[in-house]
């Protein structure tokens, strides 16, 4: 049985992909052990697991997640107050397909696309 599913993405940078989860999304760090091209964080119960890729192009990155949440007018808040750039295509709105959604890029281009139920 299934119980978990944590996200790996790539990172150039971890410092960086550290500072952006953290300080702007609030995410934490998660493990006891600091690994150098391996990062792990976690806010609420959600995971993130990022490998190092240095020779990342973000322009050719195509990671994704979506996550769900059941407050979304509050994150997207959060979000807008720590000054967290909302994709262009992706500001809050209700789709046709009943889902209340935004989305935003990481420093690598990782979109993250973030929705509750709209009904």
């Amino acid at each position: 049985m299934l119980t978990d599913i944590h996200p790996k993405l790539p990172m150039r940078d971890k410092n960086s992909t550290k500072n952006f989860y953290i300080k702007k999304l609030g995410f934490e760090e998660f493990g006891n052990a600091d690994y150098d091209f391996y990062l792990m964080i976690q806010k609420d119960r959600v995971q993130l697991h990022f490998f190092e890729f240095k020779d990342l192009n973000p322009g050719e990155n195509y990671g994704q997640v979506y996550f769900r949440t059941d407050s979304i007018e509050e994150l997207y808040q959060q979000f807008l107050n720590n000054n967290v750039e909302i994709h262009p295509n992706g500001r809050l709105e209700t789709k046709h397909w009943g889902q209340k959604e935004f989305s935003i890029l990481d420093p690598d281009n990782n979109l993250l696309t973030f929705g509750q139920n709209a009904f």
